[in-house]
């Protein structure tokens, strides 16, 4: 189990001659991940997603709130003690070009991290080059053909995999997909989602998917949690099908109604939620952080702040005073 409670990170820009600016990138944010389960964090860009992701991975320190890996707090622990729990927690980067070292071959890419594992455990030379191969296997590549190979010489969608191969190298327990499949060919990605969730069924790992993707949040985490972050604020949080399906925040609402439709086989939502505004992330923080682009806003939006809640007849939590549930998903022509 993976926690995080109240985590606050904020990032100061440079300005001009006045001087800097202050970016509120996370304001609180609360999050539960269970051992083998899965949780997929939703926003638009600037959201916040990705440097909660980095704090998890242990990539990016955090200002206030506590990050408990198992039974552990990670603000109990000096720098070098917290590694080993991070290192269970394996990051795959959205660009797997870059992730790569260009003037490394795939066996040396693999070789260095499972050398370490093999001095820890006391493990022999041979087993080093059999469990390069077995994680290769694992994400459907042939050792014989991959390992000799640079990166440049591979597919996006292979070079991927390599990503997911070296993060098993070190038996994690989690792994933190960041906009996994982005970077990839439309045909290649969901060979690479299908791939996750298989690892997550057949190695019992954790999966924190972060995307603005729905559909993919719901393919690869269907049976858990979904955090919708807007500002740094998690304004959305319940079962993924529930918060697709009846959403009642107006920034979720938004998000699903941007959401293609496919003409001539659904029908668009009937009550379909456009912001007002384009995002300004230097809007007043006093009150609700949705209010400037919400058509729904109320009295109470402007000068005081909604918390996450669950509220009578609304079984996921929501950050809004006027939580109201509308049609804004499309639905197939045959459910018409």
């Amino acid at each position: 189990m993976i926690t995080g409670q109240g985590i606050v990170k904020t990032f100061k820009q440079r300005g001009n001659i006045l001087g800097s600016r202050e970016v509120r990138a996370l304001r609180g944010v609360d999050f539960a991940i269970p051992k083998g389960g899965a949780a997929s964090f939703i926003g638009e860009s600037g959201c916040g997603k990705t440097t909660l992701g980095r704090i998890i991975a242990g990539l990016e320190s955090y200002d206030e709130g506590e990050l408990v890996i198992g039974d552990t707090a990670m603000s109990e622990l000096k720098h070098k003690q917290r590694q080993p729990h991070f290192r269970k927690i394996q990051l795959i980067h959205q660009d797997p070009y870059s992730a790569l070292n260009p003037t490394r071959t795939i066996h040396q890419t693999l070789h260095a991290p499972l050398s370490l594992r093999a001095k820890q455990t006391g493990r022999s030379k041979k087993w080093i080059e059999e469990r390069a191969a077995e994680v290769l296997s694992l994400v459907g590549l042939d050792a014989g053909t991959v390992l000799a190979r640079y990166p440049h010489q591979l597919s996006g969608g292979m070079r991927q995999r390599v990503v997911i191969a070296r993060a098993l190298t070190v038996d994690p327990e989690m792994l933190v997909a960041d906009e996994a499949v982005s970077m990839i060919d439309v045909s290649l990605r969901l060979g690479i989602l299908a791939l996750l969730k298989d690892l997550r069924e057949r190695l019992g790992v954790s999966v924190l998917f972060i995307t603005h993707d729905v559909a993919t949040a719901r393919y690869i985490g269907g049976d858990g949690e979904l955090y919708v972050i807007y500002r740094g604020q998690v304004v959305e949080r319940g079962p993924v099908d529930t918060v697709i399906a009846d959403p009642v925040h107006p920034y979720t609402q938004s998000l699903l109604s941007a959401i293609p439709v496919l003409h001539g086989l659904e029908q668009p939502g009937e009550q379909p939620v456009v912001p007002l505004e384009p995002l300004d992330q230097l809007l007043d923080d006093t009150g609700c952080l949705f209010t400037g682009r919400c058509p729904f806003r109320g009295e109470r939006c402007a000068g005081e702040r909604p918390l996450l809640q669950v509220t009578e007849g609304v079984p996921q939590e929501h950050a809004c005073f006027y939580p109201e549930r509308r049609s804004v998903i499309a639905r197939p022509l045959s459910e018409v």
